[in-house]
């Protein structure tokens, strides 16, 4: 008899598009989601406005959810990395870290907007690689008191950031499109602690072992590479969102995160959305009671 699937650690996206201003309501539904048990809270980047509409700076919010939360864990997702400094980033990231006492988990991609590029006076064909790169010199930098550095986009001479990350370093996952480039692949397999599965299930077992195998040449432990989904629970049956959290635990995934973005919520509804879930969860065993 097969075994049954290991139940990943479900986390919940922050409503921040549809909540908008009203950060007391965001706090509310975030301390709630710890409250309840979800591991993770996830909030998405936008720079220059585009048509994914309202929302707050990833980093800036976090910080400030920091300070209102205890235990759960705090989730960009993602960072457009190669539109922002990486030294700057490191800083900004290892403070959160120490705020939240070693809850960060920072998502990372290189995105898709070339005129969020040219807004920000970043070259959008070099974003790959650049990505790669910032990857390897986050990590050093928030592991090393003083680093010295020198590749294609970046040049360090023996600088550091102080004070440190609590996590040293902190875990790094890698977000991407429904079909995963190989070098975005060879990015998760080399760089990654993880990626962000934008796909439906059936599809996550190729790009998994791909990324097994890339992780194996170049000398890292596959086991050592989470992966997260994530399940609309508003909008369809409950019953057909259960079968999704099924389908995605069934491969294997080690996260997942739960939305009820997308029926036009109010704040009311959002909380109660999140009970809901919860219940449904708990009673059907996916979450502990």
């Amino acid at each position: 008899m097969p075994a049954a699937p290991t139940r990943p650690r479900i986390g919940i996206s922050l409503p921040v598009r549809e909540l908008t201003d009203d950060i007391g309501a965001i706090v509310d539904f975030a301390t709630r989601a710890e409250a309840l048990g979800f591991t993770h809270l996830r909030i998405p980047e936008q720079i220059v406005r585009r048509d994914s509409g309202h929302l707050h700076e990833p980093l800036t919010f976090l910080a400030f959810l920091a300070g209102k939360t205890e235990r759960i864990g705090l989730v960009p997702s993602i960072l457009i990395l190669p539109a922002r400094q990486t030294a700057l980033v490191a800083k900004q990231a290892a403070e959160i870290d120490v705020l939240s006492g070693g809850r960060l988990r920072l998502g990372v991609g290189v995105g898709f907007d070339r005129d969020e590029y040219r807004a920000l006076g970043v070259d959008f064909s070099t974003r790959g690689r650049r990505c790669s790169e910032q990857m390897a010199l986050l990590r050093r930098l928030w592991t090393e008191p003083e680093v010295s550095f020198t590749g294609e986009f970046d040049d360090l001479d023996r600088v550091g950031i102080d004070p440190l990350p609590v996590q040293r370093p902190i875990p790094q996952w890698v977000g991407g499109g429904v079909e995963l480039s190989e070098p975005v692949l060879r990015r998760i397999a080399h760089h990654g602690d993880g990626w962000f599965a934008l796909c439906e299930p059936e599809a996550y077992a190729g790009m998994r072992r791909r990324i097994e195998s890339l992780a194996t040449e170049a000398g890292r432990d596959p086991g050592d590479i989470g992966g997260e989904a994530s399940v609309a629970a508003v909008g369809v049956g409950e019953a057909e969102w259960l079968a999704t959290v099924g389908a995605w635990a069934e491969q294997g995934v080690t996260h997942l995160c739960m939305r009820t973005l997308g029926a036009g919520l109010d704040a009311a509804g959002h909380l109660s959305a999140l009970e809901r879930t919860h219940r449904v969860l708990t009673d059907t065993g996916w979450m502990a009671g």
